[in-house]
């Protein structure tokens, strides 16, 4: 008994098995996870280590490069990438992508132990290493609290509550907070007065040091009790901290640290990073989402605990949104939805006038059985809802129609020619069953590259060949089931058209006269097909290329940097003004401000500006997506006309595993000098290119450092060491911190300095005052260097893999970035590179290469799988090889759609062509089966070629035209049009191959001979 006859005798069942399938498909609709784009986890962990006082060539050479070396040794290492700046190394640490997210903890706990044995190589001073293995967290919510007429303090402690609220929310798994400053007790105390009163400066250490440290002061036994003794004392308030005795003399009078200094209460100088939302000061907290968790409940359940606590802040605070991921999620889905439903529109009323109202009705339903059982699977294999997977959907929308189109032609037919429905229906099963399900393996294995690509871009598309692997599938068992039930009881032929032959028709018999045209001139009609072939692949260089398109997301983004070195006030100053005139801009929203570095990762294909006081962020909330080229032009022109000495960059969110930008060519080699020329050199070539912009290198510029010389023989004559002259300066500026201030849970440095008018002028270096631990005088600092001067060092070295390398980027003002690098290459290609360097391309050529490579690893286990089936199917080599050399032939209508929409081809077109080729394979496996099963019946070959044929031209035309016109939604989008187009154009030629090529490669493999036709 075979499924279909099953499936009749047993309809209640079956039926009821149908409801059960609609019902929960829509439930595990509204159960699903739903993203904004899918999860995918970046394999990179960074490893933060300060050295304070080192200059940028000593960070590199005795942490960055110790740090390096012990992190080469891992074996799951892909790129180890350091940046060294003056006191501070950041290494990071990018393992290969083909590990799984579930073998990085076990990895990240090898890097800790690693850096834990390399930790005695370190010099004095080092600080330990900071491990951040949290690198790529997503904080989906970002708010912004502002305040008017508020401290800074009073909005702190707010934000502080609202942090400890929302982490209770479900489905929060971190809040984070931006912006905030550092508290602390300043103790401006002047060095003349120290002098005057002779007070030694190690008093005022010492007493500040020892004062408010917590001392174990022992316990005591008292008959049955232990009791904890303690010693009180400690600061309790900032006027504590002033009644600090600093010296105590033989007259017995003391002197109180408010004797002689000015202690008060404020936040560590200069402030290392500022946020404002709108031009007012504000803090940003930021909440993630818990692993496989609905962002679009957690968001949802955010915003109402946020309306609820609004109800508690004190009048002038206000809670905004920065980034909102779940409403930008409920949107996207929305949008596919939408675009999803126009398809669905779009095929049933195809299925409608071509197999009419009956036949359309029973095939639509059954892909509306379909999507649903899909969903109901999805979710059980943990599939959310995002862009990728209901791509795939719309992907394979045409393609889910093909099985219940067969199934309802045969039976069609077969009723038509006057045969008994069970008769029918179990014939159609034993006819169609296995050529089916072999096509439907062949057209999702089109796919299996993608999954099978183990890096960032194949995890970020996976979902892609799961979905549409599991829906043809799906559609299989439906159509030898459902379908076939379903026409068992609703099919019915007019009485006019029984026994009647059903191909008799005039398109039918055009179409016959074509065919047997084309076999009549086989040999032309190749020649003709070659011809096409080779003009396609000529052609095919003028089709752009890319790697994702960008983001419709109606957020940009503005990077502003200043020559490096810049204070930070001064990025807060430009960015004040500019914010004022955007908020003008009707086309924008908000405006959130990030001084000092980049903002929360809010966003995946984001990442963070490392912190730099002479950067700044914006972030512009756009009123529409439509609106973002005007955007951009009208923000890059108040940049271009008021900012001039900036290196302002306005860019779209990016999408997929995104480069940091669009063109960088990297040069690599030992010496910093050869370095910095070659950048510049290829920094002109680039400057000369009309279509480049934002033109820079990642070293930055150099930075000032003021240097004395300290002299070791001056300094023994009155016990000063370099260590005091070190000092000295130290708190003769910044200032320095001796002991902390309890204020409950926090911990505030005390930081002791020179008064406001002794600490900004660099000609009084000399008079500093340097003491030595236990001299009550100071030494003049001039009389302990021998010289002061103003020397230039490098802000900033990059390596990559244990070499420094100095990368030039830029971004294509018009068109492509692969355009853009074609024009650049060969002049920055013909630098002269001295024996030891290198250059090599980085961007999205690298990106687009890398996953082409994976993608192309998969490439041979697919066409082997595919091989196997097809043989399989036939248990012959000759038809398996027809199909073979059609597939090529598909790349004719890919280049024309591509050229005539100008569309470019990236990764997305080519799995656009990869799934075009699985189409291809399974209308041919269905045309060829037919041939064959007509010869075997004993029908003379040229005629069953002929007759096969025809018979299959409605369901091979039926199912491109279904699959064509159901992606015309996704022509429009941004994101899928490349795939689309690809698809569209490829698909409506490859059309004309299945029905004509192949045929005609049949007679000619298989030696049939042409016979005259009546």
């Amino acid at each position: 008994m075979n499924l279909a006859e099953l499936s009749i005798k047993k309809r209640a069942i079956t039926q009821f098995i149908v409801l059960l399938l609609f019902a929960a498909g829509a439930f595990s609709y509204f159960k699903m996870g739903k993203l904004e784009d899918p999860e995918f986890t970046l394999k990179t962990a960074i490893v933060v280590t300060q050295y304070a006082g080192a200059s940028t060539i000593q960070v590199e050479e005795e942490v960055t490069d110790v740090l390096e070396t012990a992190i080469q040794q891992m074996e799951s290492l892909k790129h180890v990438r350091s940046m060294s700046r003056p006191g501070l190394s950041v290494v990071w640490v990018d393992i290969q992508e083909s590990k799984h997210a579930q073998e990085l903890p076990q990895i990240w706990d090898d890097l800790r132990k690693k850096m834990r044995d390399v930790a005695p190589s370190l010099p004095p001073g080092v600080n330990p290493s900071i491990i951040r293995d949290d690198f790529g967290d997503v904080y989906g919510v970002f708010l912004t609290v502002t305040s008017d007429g508020f401290s800074y303090a009073e909005l702190k402690d707010q934000v502080d509550e609202l942090r400890k609220e929302l982490l209770l929310v479900k489905n929060v798994a971190k809040v984070e907070i931006w912006g905030a400053q550092q508290e602390c007790i300043y103790v401006d105390i002047s060095n003349s007065s120290l002098s005057e009163r002779g007070i030694p400066p190690a008093a005022v250490f010492n007493a500040l040091d020892k004062q408010n440290i917590v001392v174990d002061s022992g316990n005591i036994n008292l008959g049955r009790e232990r009791v904890r003794l303690a010693v009180n004392g400690e600061f309790n308030s900032v006027e504590a901290v002033g009644n600090l005795i600093v010296s105590h003399g033989a007259s017995d009078k003391m002197v109180f640290l408010r004797d002689i200094a000015n202690i008060r209460k404020g936040y560590v100088e200069p402030v290392s990073k500022q946020m404002r939302f709108n031009g007012k000061p504000s803090l940003g907290i930021a909440a993630s989402t818990v692993s496989g968790g609905n962002v679009i409940e957690m968001g949802e359940a955010v915003k109402a605990r946020i309306e609820e606590l609004k109800e508690f802040l004190p009048i002038g605070m206000e809670i905004s949104v920065v980034a909102m991921q779940s409403d930008l999620v409920q949107k996207s889905i929305d949008e596919f939805m939408l675009n999803l439903g126009a398809a669905l529109l779009i095929v049933v009323a195809l299925l409608f006038a071509f197999m009419g109202m009956r036949s359309g009705l029973l095939i639509g339903l059954g892909l509306l059985l379909t999507i649903a059982t899909t969903f109901l699977i999805m979710r059980g294999l943990h599939v959310d809802l995002q862009r990728i997977s209901l791509g795939a959907l719309i992907i394979a929308l045409g393609m889910l129609v093909d099985n219940a189109i067969v199934v309802t032609e045969s039976m069609l037919i077969k009723l038509q020619l006057g045969k008994d429905r069970m008769q029918a229906a179990k014939e159609t099963y034993s006819e169609t069953a296995w050529p089916l399900l072999g096509a439907t393996i062949v057209a999702a294995l089109a796919f299996l590259p993608v999954y099978l690509a183990d890096n960032n871009t194949g995890e970020f598309c996976e979902s892609l060949f799961v979905v549409v692997g599991v829906s043809l599938l799906v559609s299989w068992v439906l159509a030898m089931t459902v379908s076939v039930l379903w026409c068992y009881i609703g099919l019915k032929v007019p009485a006019n058209m029984q026994g009647k032959d059903p191909y008799a028709g005039v398109f039918f018999t055009i179409y016959k006269k074509i065919l047997d045209f084309c076999i009549r001139f086989r040999w032309v009609t190749l020649a003709v097909m070659g011809i096409l072939l080779v003009t396609a692949i000529v052609n095919f260089k003028y089709v752009d290329k890319t790697f994702f398109p960008e983001s419709r997301r109606p957020q940009l983004i503005v990077d502003y940097w200043l020559p490096e070195g810049t204070n930070v006030e001064v990025v807060s100053d430009d960015l004040r003004k500019l914010e004022k005139t955007l908020l003008d801009y009707p086309t924008i929203n908000d405006v959130a401000s990030f001084i000092g570095g980049g903002g929360t990762r809010f966003y995946l294909s984001l990442e963070p500006e490392f912190m730099n006081s002479s950067y700044g962020q914006l972030i512009l909330n756009v009123n529409h997506a439509e609106n973002l080229d005007e955007t951009i032009d009208f923000v890059q022109k108040q940049l271009d006309e008021k900012f001039l000495y900036a290196e302002p960059r306005v860019r779209r969110f990016p999408l997929g595993a995104a480069a940091k930008f669009k063109v960088e060519a990297r040069f690599r080699g030992p010496d910093r000098t050869v370095l910095h020329t070659l950048a510049e050199q290829a920094k002109s070539i680039m400057r000369a290119e009309p279509t480049a912009k934002y033109v820079r290198d990642d070293w930055r510029q150099p930075v000032k450092v003021i240097e004395a010389e300290y002299s070791q023989a001056r300094g023994l004559r009155v016990g000063v060491t370099r260590e005091d002259v070190a000092l000295a300066m130290k708190r003769g500026y910044d200032g320095v911190p001796m002991g902390v201030f309890r204020e409950g849970n926090k911990l505030l440095p005390i930081i002791l300095r020179p008064p406001e008018n002794e600490r900004h002028r660099v000609e009084d270096m000399r008079m500093l005052q340097v003491y030595n631990m236990n001299s009550t005088q100071g030494v003049p600092m001039g009389q302990l260097v021998s010289d002061v001067t103003t020397k230039w060092e490098e802000s900033t070295i990059r390596r990559r893999d244990h070499q420094r390398t100095i990368t030039v980027q830029c971004d294509p003002r018009v068109g492509t970035a692969e355009t853009l690098r074609r024009k650049i290459k060969p002049a920055i290609e013909s630098l002269t590179l001295p024996a030891g360097y290198t250059l090599e391309w980085g961007g999205d050529w690298d990106k687009s290469n890398e996953s082409r490579f994976y993608v192309a690893k998969g490439l041979p286990v697919t066409f082997l799988a595919m091989a196997l089936v097809v043989v399989m199917l036939f248990n012959a080599y000759r038809q398996p090889l027809i199909i073979a050399l059609t597939v090529p032939l598909s790349i004719i209508g890919v280049t024309s759609g591509l050229l005539l929409t100008r569309q470019p081809f990236g990764f997305l077109a080519l799995l656009g062509f990869l799934s075009l080729s699985g189409m291809l394979i399974k209308n041919a496996v269905i045309l060829i089966d037919q041939i064959d099963v007509e010869i075997a019946d004993g029908k003379e070959p040229y005629m069953a070629v002929l007759e096969s044929s025809v018979s299959r031209i409605r369901p091979v035309l039926m199912a491109a035209m279904s699959t064509v016109l159901g992606m015309l939604p996704l022509v429009i989008d941004r994101f899928w049009a490349s795939m689309a187009v690809t698809i569209c154009f490829g698909l409506t030629f490859a059309t004309v191959l299945t029905l004509i090529i192949v045929p005609v490669l049949y007679t000619i493999f298989f030696r049939i001979k042409r016979i005259s036709q009546p």
